[in-house]
């Protein structure tokens, strides 16, 4: 059997672990991906769907997912499909190999004919050899452009989850979260601050905080209002 080639290029994020997931509303979602990845788990809960808006999460927990494998030192594949599309079906090949297959933005793939047939023939291999397949899109599996009428049918064998954005409260829970495992105290009034006046995108929001961090360290200043302004131009 070939060994699996993959593009170069494609790396897990290393903070896009269960532990620094917020869930807000998307508790069930949390709960059903981390259950995908205990040893035990059957078919019925080793094919799961996830949708939503970017920035809500999916990728962030297919990642997850598989760190969580790789920290049990098994195998386990991530394959954002909207980046590496154009280096065709060919990926996916061998795939059965790995534990675990992630596969992101499934949409980037709809509608092409190559790619749902391998995707097809993919199924069935993880499916037959016991592997687990965890998926993402924009939309719910209904709407996605899928044409192989095959494909359609192994979709709807998927655990469906919707994914939902976080309010403002839940953002700054969020941002707390992922600063107090940077060893940084965020308080309710300065994430507030940083609320206001910065971008509504959790990515982005976690980016600044990512800029704070070293700023905070290089200046060895605690997080601030007056730090902010001051790192920020704000």
């Amino acid at each position: 059997m070939k060994p699996i080639q993959l593009p170069l290029g494609v790396r897990l994020r290393d903070d896009a672990t269960f532990a620094n997931f917020y869930p807000g509303a998307n508790a069930a979602a949390l709960g059903y991906a981390e259950r995908l990845c205990e040893p035990d788990a059957g078919w019925t809960e080793s094919l799961i769907y996830l949708w939503g808006a970017e920035g809500v999460g999916r990728s962030h927990l297919l990642q997850a997912a598989c760190i969580r494998f790789e920290q049990r030192r098994e195998l386990a594949i991530y394959l954002p499909l909207a980046e590496v599309a154009d280096y065709g079906p060919v990926l996916l090949d061998n795939l059965e190999q790995s534990e675990l297959v992630c596969l992101d933005d499934l949409e980037a793939i709809a509608g092409r004919a190559d790619w749902e047939e391998a995707l097809f023939h993919l199924f069935n291999r993880l499916r037959d050899c016991g592997r687990r397949l965890l998926l993402s899109a924009s939309v719910p599996p209904r709407e996605l452009s899928i044409e192989l009428p095959d494909l359609k049918s192994r979709l709807t064998l998927a655990l469906v989850f919707q994914l939902q954005g976080l309010s403002d409260e839940d953002k700054l829970r969020a941002l707390q979260l992922r600063a107090s495992r940077r060893g940084l105290h965020l308080t309710d009034e300065v994430g507030r601050f940083i609320l206001t006046r910065g971008s509504r995108s959790m990515a982005a929001l976690f980016d600044l905080l990512d800029k704070l961090d070293q700023a905070s360290l290089q200046a060895q200043r605690r997080l601030t209002i007056p730090f902010l302004k001051e790192t920020l131009g704000w």
